[in-house]
């Protein structure tokens, strides 16, 4: 069986190994606290496509502490949250794919709701694509980032 690209196991039946993610959500968690903050004191975002947007996912359960929010492009949800993890109010988009063979068609539903009982602040949207990333997607992920961008500080200009 081909493993694909993926930053955790897989079973077979392409299954998520849970205790492998986690371990390594856990490992890539210290990494981001050893790394620090940004030089304004500020936190990563999170940006992930497919098993990344289930990394992500995982952090953002596990080690909310470590993103300032995030990016799903395509997620699936690896598992619920659990019952510490209602105060989690992070701002999250997350972008499904209208034609996407690889996801069934309510996953990104199933990846709000789940963040959306562990407290985040969700915006999903539905790009015309399928699994690949199209233009729809860089277009939500600009006008989301536009929004969460912090104000230039003295002497600097926004980038665009």
């Amino acid at each position: 069986m081909d493993p694909g690209f993926a930053f955790f196991r897989r079973f077979p039946d392409r299954r998520v190994d849970v205790d492998d993610l986690r371990s390594r959500a856990s490992r890539l968690a210290r990494f981001i606290r050893l790394a620090g903050a940004g030089p304004r004191g500020d936190k990563p975002i999170a940006i992930g496509y497919s098993n990344g947007a289930i990394m992500a996912i995982a952090l953002l359960l596990d080690a909310p502490d470590v993103l300032a929010g995030a990016i799903l492009l395509r997620p699936l949800l690896p598992f619920e949250p659990g019952p510490g993890a209602a105060g989690l109010a992070k701002p999250v988009l997350v972008v499904d794919g209208a034609d996407d063979r690889r996801r069934a068609p309510d996953d990104g539903l199933r990846v709000c709701r789940a963040l959306r009982r562990a407290g985040a602040l969700v915006r999903h949207e539905t790009s015309a694509s399928g699994h690949l990333i199209g233009p729809d997607d860089v277009a939500a992920a600009r006008s989301w980032l536009e929004g969460f961008a912090p104000p230039p500080g003295p002497g600097e200009q926004r980038r665009r």
